[in-house]
């Protein structure tokens, strides 16, 4: 542990774009390691990206790659030595659940189980010092690309808050696509010591228009849910400040979902297009709120909140339009029975894994055709708070 304090403190007072040479040179003289590699996940979650000013590595696959198996599992993996060759470690890189990438480092020698376990302690620090050092320096985050973004799913992917996050009563992940072109669609939460608030939200129009209205849409429910109000004073003030600058000519879809974490009691205002699905056990269910009229379309709109309870083990999957209103070459929606069939068959997948394979069997719904909007999957599992030990419920 003291070995992980060290490098912590080494991280924080480096410049931000030299935090790898910082770990680098700590495993190198702590385990004697030859070699260290820095990848991230790219925006659509499909290859690991090598961090370096002039990156010389090709990118490898997430989906059948030792380093994505790491990424993928969340737990060291250690490559199968080649007699008495060198060994490779592919450690993940994660922020409180957020899966960032993966850091692969080679030793001359087999590491014990708690190497490993400090190793993995370093990548959790380098994880959230990334984090802070993307306000300073664009390395990170040019990393992440595979190709160029536009400048609505540049602003859209600065909107968000992570791509998952996990804690004792629950684990989150969530995904958009088309990952590098993105408009109107995006995600929000936040976490408090009794509260997690969820927005799911589909701005309308395309292009650099559907990207500013969804960028109003949720800095006025930030502002609103950080000012106080209660979730109907939230979706009512960010209404207003829709229609304060569209006028009625623009509005957007959203759903807002404030989890106690305590009870699992859940106060919801649908204030349009967004649905939610529930799988408990193995049953899949369409949640269905009153649908009251999205944000922006009239002056002064008054929102009510309804009220659900999820239980420990219920899966919620949250989709945009773009995703349950998606048609096969037959014609048949693909939220009609589809959605429901995959949230079913990826129910073993951690919540993280979740978007993203939903998305992949939407599209090979969809056949060859291309998404004609935007797709957003939102998968939260609940746990509930336990008990303190020793304390037995009533």
């Amino acid at each position: 542990m003291d070995r992980i304090a060290a490098v912590e403190r080494a991280l924080r007072s480096a410049a931000p774009h030299l935090l790898l040479d910082v770990v680098t040179a700590a495993l190198r003289e702590q385990y004697d390691v030859r070699s260290v590699e820095l990848r991230l996940a790219d925006y659509g979650v499909t290859t690991l990206q090598v961090v370096g000013e002039a990156p010389v590595a090709e990118p490898v696959p997430i989906h059948d790659s030792p380093q994505g198996r790491a990424f993928g599992s969340q737990e060291p993996f250690v490559e199968p030595r080649q007699g008495d060759g060198p060994v490779t470690v592919h450690l993940p890189v994660s922020v409180r659940g957020d899966r960032m990438g993966v850091l692969t480092v080679i030793t001359a020698d087999d590491r014990t189980r708690a190497d490993l376990l400090e190793m993995q302690g370093i990548c959790e620090a380098l994880g959230h010092e990334i984090l802070i050092a993307e306000r300073d320096t664009d390395l990170y985050l040019l990393a992440r690309r595979a190709t160029r973004l536009t400048l609505a799913a540049e602003m859209q992917w600065q909107l968000l808050p992570g791509r998952s996050v996990t804690r004792p009563e629950f684990s989150l992940g969530a995904h958009l696509e088309p990952a590098y072109a993105i408009f109107g669609d995006n995600f929000d939460w936040s976490v408090s010591a009794h509260h997690l608030t969820l927005t799911v939200t589909n701005g309308m129009g395309k292009g650099m228009e559907a990207a500013l209205l969804t960028n109003l849409v949720v800095n006025a429910l930030r502002n609103a849910r950080r000012a106080g109000l209660d979730l109907p004073g939230q979706a009512s003030l960010a209404d207003q400040a829709v229609y304060a600058q569209y006028r009625g000519a623009l509005h957007a879809s959203v759903l807002l979902l404030r989890f106690d974490l305590a009870t699992g009691e859940v106060e919801a205002v649908d204030a349009g297009s967004p649905r939610m699905w529930r799988l408990r056990g193995r049953s899949v269910e369409s949640v269905a709120f009153d649908a009251q009229l999205p944000l922006g379309m009239f002056e002064e709109t008054v929102y009510l909140a309804e009220h659900l309870h999820v239980e420990p083990g219920d899966r919620l999957l949250v989709s945009s339009d773009g995703v349950y209103e998606s048609a096969s070459a037959a014609g048949e929606r693909y939220g009609e029975r589809a959605l429901a069939r995959s949230l079913s068959a990826h129910r073993f997948l951690p919540s993280a894994q979740v978007p993203l394979a939903v998305l992949r069997d939407l599209k090979d719904y969809r056949g060859p055709a291309p998404l004609d909007d935007d797709a957003l999957v939102v998968c939260l599992d609940w746990f509930g708070r336990q008990p303190p030990a020793g304390d037995t419920p009533v």
